[in-house]
């Protein structure tokens, strides 16, 4: 009973209690008269969002729906572009050093979970890079030539104002370099 305290305790015999009352006297009592009661009224009042303000927020905007409701990169989403999508891949990176390979000092081991950067190799065959229009947000990369579209939702959001890319005009690829930002990254990676 380490983690239980005097009220804790009181407040869930009150409302044993109370449930036993409801069962014994169900039929002098309407229910209406009691309070339903269950685990969650044990312990202080939960806060909640004012209603009043969100409710009046909404009266006062025409919007359909928050900001907050809308995936970013949605309105990248164009169904009637018959351009089509390009070959690519997504390629995890981590700095490694000889202490991590040969000595494992640090706690970085071969998952994603450990990665910095994200490489995105796109193939883009008879494109010429004046063509192409990269744009880069937290979670959604967009790509766009004369022939190809790539609107693709990243799995970790990055840093979209420091990426580095590179076009390989021998093989028609695309690389780009992202770092992510994750957010114990500045813990895990110490």
């Amino acid at each position: 009973m380490d983690g239980f305290s005097f009220s804790s305790i009181q407040a869930l015999s009150n409302l044993l209690s109370a449930s036993s009352q409801n069962q014994e006297d169900e039929d002098e009592v309407p229910n209406s008269a009691t309070p339903n009661l269950g685990p969650g009224h044990i312990g202080p009042a939960k806060r909640s969002e004012n209603t009043d303000t969100v409710e009046l927020r909404k009266k006062n905007s025409k919007d359909i729906w928050d900001e907050e409701e809308v995936p970013e990169g949605s309105e990248y989403d164009d169904t009637f572009d018959s351009r089509q999508q390009p070959e690519y891949e997504v390629i995890f990176k981590q700095h490694v050093g000889t202490e991590d390979v040969f000595l494992g000092m640090s706690r970085k081991d071969p998952s994603s979970a450990c990665c910095e950067c994200m490489l995105i190799k796109v193939k883009l065959p008879e494109t010429k890079l004046a063509d192409v229009h990269l744009d880069v947000k937290q979670r959604f990369l967009d790509l766009r030539s004369p022939k190809y579209k790539l609107g693709l939702h990243l799995p970790h959001p990055v840093d979209s104002e420091n990426g580095k890319a590179r076009f390989i005009t021998e093989t028609q690829t695309l690389e780009v370099t992202l770092t992510m930002n994750r957010d114990l990254d500045f813990i895990n990676f110490q």
